[in-house]
């Protein structure tokens, strides 16, 4: 399932072959994949006209950054084009369109995938999946195409809800967000509000890692634990990175009923911690 390790890859992706590519169409067949008001008129309105002028990305949310004139509904002063609706010319676009891949969401870019295929969705290239498309002039097009239906498209959306990206976490904030609460561990560190990007698979290998227990409260973290898991959570994602994803983990082979850690081959325990099935070494993590 997509992490944050996915969402970089496609940040890629979309940095290396959509940018500065004017957007002749936007295709939004389901209403319901459009969040916080936005409406498919309204999400072309805002991008046809225009371009990808820059792609960011803050934990698992993709900012795709809009350049280039657009149109826009504009008020009753305007004059209808021939479609009957009215509209304006913006110049200089500074919108910001917020891709969520969700739970199964995939970006690709003139048919090519970014990252490797999702372990818990179906990858076939099914029509009816593609839940957004903004086609370019030049015949090419980027697609969010999304089995489970669980991502999301939205226009300008709020980055300040969330926390500090993992990929940038420093040990002082990282023990800000720790020493606050008395919350199990493992839910703390998913908490997208105080650290962005880290998911259900990234947070148990992290915690295999560092031999820390997912059930633990998180304040009760002393400093050199700290030290250690910050350093972990850079580790891990620079090696998993390089492998090709969140399901590259070293844990990952055995993370499943009857499971055994890869380390000391004890049964692994099963459990639910902050709400997501969680796979711990009850010897190493303490």
């Amino acid at each position: 399932m997509p992490e944050i390790l996915e969402v970089e890859t496609a940040r890629v992706l979309i940095d290396a072959k959509g940018l500065n590519r004017p957007i002749a169409a936007v295709v939004a067949p389901d209403a319901w994949y459009l969040k916080r008001g936005l409406t498919p008129l309204g999400v072309k309105a805002a991008l046809i006209g225009g371009h990808i002028a820059k792609a960011r990305r803050r934990g698992k949310l993709l900012l795709l950054d809009m350049g280039g004139e657009r149109s826009e509904l504009a008020g009753a002063t305007s004059v209808p084009n021939d479609a009957g609706r009215v509209t304006r010319l913006v110049s200089e676009c500074d919108q910001v369109l917020g891709l969520h891949l969700g739970m199964s969401g995939r970006v690709l870019i003139d048919g090519e995938a970014a990252g490797d295929p999702l372990l818990y969705a179906s990858n076939r290239d099914n029509p009816q999946w593609h839940r957004f498309t903004i086609e370019f002039a030049d015949g090419g097009h980027l697609v969010m195409r999304d089995p489970r239906r669980l991502g999301a498209v939205e226009l300008d959306p709020d980055e300040e809800r969330l926390g500090v990206d993992a990929f940038d976490l420093t040990l002082a904030e990282l023990r800000s967000v720790v020493s606050r609460s008395r919350a199990p561990l493992k839910a703390v560190l998913m908490d997208q509000a105080r650290i962005a990007g880290l998911g259900n698979l990234l947070v148990d290998e992290t915690l295999w890692r560092a031999g820390l227990d997912p059930a633990r409260p998180a304040d009760s973290l002393d400093a050199g634990e700290q030290v250690r898991l910050r350093r972990t959570i850079s580790t891990m994602l620079r090696v998993l990175g390089r492998r090709g994803g969140s399901h590259t983990g070293d844990l990952m082979p055995s993370r499943l009923p009857g499971g055994h850690c890869p380390k000391d081959g004890t049964p692994l325990q099963r459990r639910t911690v902050g709400g997501r099935t969680t796979y711990s070494c009850p010897i190493h993590q303490t």
